[in-house]
């Protein structure tokens, strides 16, 4: 069975095949929970929105729409389940409004397989960081961790974990340049146009 065929997935989907949701949560999963942090910016808050986007669309499978991207309903779900909880809670400032709207257009936009060619170029850069750097960059951006937590956590100040999260995104940007723009925005919440404005990293020697 070729779940790669979006008609096909969602056929699947709506008989209640279960094989079918499994290939959509290893499809998509990683994606959703990535797109997810660039709008929380809780790794735990991420986690659960996605969760409750698989959980509501097993339950309504029924009402899918085979002519409709199964991959572009999931991005729009995501982030309708972030604005119903931003409306409960207030967590997000108005000043955050723009950038949410940007990073769910670039979302819906690219395709699979670009995302999953430029992650692999994304993170064979990351690997290349310096020890230190690549280590609280990680913590950062994929664990979650707040800056406080990982001064905590390795012994260090917050305004060295600062610089080094700075000198990674230096870094990257000076390997990835504008090309990549977009997947830094949508993975990690990295706007290199106002990388290239920051004194801190014009003035930072790598």
């Amino acid at each position: 069975m070729n779940f790669n065929d979006n008609r096909i997935l969602i056929e699947n989907l709506i008989l209640g095949e279960e094989k079918a949701y499994i290939f959509l949560l290893e499809k998509y999963h990683r994606q959703l929970n990535a797109y997810a942090l660039t709008l929380t910016h809780e790794q735990a808050l991420a986690q659960d929105l996605v969760q409750n986007v698989f959980l509501k669309t097993w339950k309504s499978r029924k009402k899918l729409n085979p002519q409709f991207s199964i991959r572009n309903f999931l991005y729009k779900c995501v982030y309708n389940e972030f604005l119903n909880n931003y409306q409960k809670n207030k967590a997000v400032v108005l000043l955050n409004k723009k950038y949410i709207e940007y990073a769910h257009e670039v979302a819906e936009e690219i395709d699979d397989n670009i995302i999953d060619k430029m992650m692999e170029i994304v993170n064979k850069e990351i690997r290349k960081l310096p020890p230190k750097c690549q280590r609280i960059f990680i913590l950062s951006k994929k664990e979650g961790l707040t800056n406080n937590e990982i001064a905590d956590y390795l012994n260090i100040s917050i305004k060295t974990v600062e610089a080094q999260i700075t000198k990674a995104f230096g870094i990257l940007k000076t390997e990835l340049g504008e090309k990549y723009e977009t997947i830094l925005l949508l993975i990690f919440g990295i706007n290199i146009g106002k990388l290239k404005a920051n004194p801190l990293i014009r003035k930072m020697k790598f």
